[in-house]
């Protein structure tokens, strides 16, 4: 591995961490189209990637701040959510390491989209009238 790589995959890692604990953005939003473009991954490999990078509670502290600056939060829900994220993760991945690489692509650019118009013109936050 050369420098230029270490470096590059620093640059992927802070920019997903600063997204990720700012606006809660980093694995399939940041890291994956980076490591498709910028390391020449496949789709597969960049997904594979991004699930390694979860494999650690890499999030927690960043949670952990939101919790303690008043933003409390229900680890219960998140430990439910956590658990089955690791179910559905065990079936999509599955399914995903199936599928024709361009395909690949082509779903994960539309689920952006989707949920990027949602966020855009749709959102409404928990509680909010």
């Amino acid at each position: 591995m050369d420098l230029t790589t270490i470096l590059l995959l620093l640059a992927i890692g802070l920019l997903a961490g600063v997204l990720s604990g700012s606006v809660g953005v980093g694995g399939g939003v940041i890291m994956v189209p980076l490591a498709v473009y910028f390391l020449g991954y496949s789709q597969h490999q960049a997904q594979g990637i991004s699930l390694a990078v979860l494999a650690v509670p890499v999030t927690f502290v960043a949670a952990y701040t939101y919790h303690n600056s008043g933003h409390t939060l229900d680890w219960r829900y998140a430990l439910i959510i956590a658990l089955s994220f690791v179910v559905g993760g065990y079936f999509g991945s599955k399914l995903a390491v199936n599928i024709n690489q361009q395909l690949m692509k082509k779903i994960f650019g539309f689920i952006l989209i989707i949920v990027a118009v949602k966020m855009i013109f749709f959102s409404k936050a928990k509680g909010v009238s």
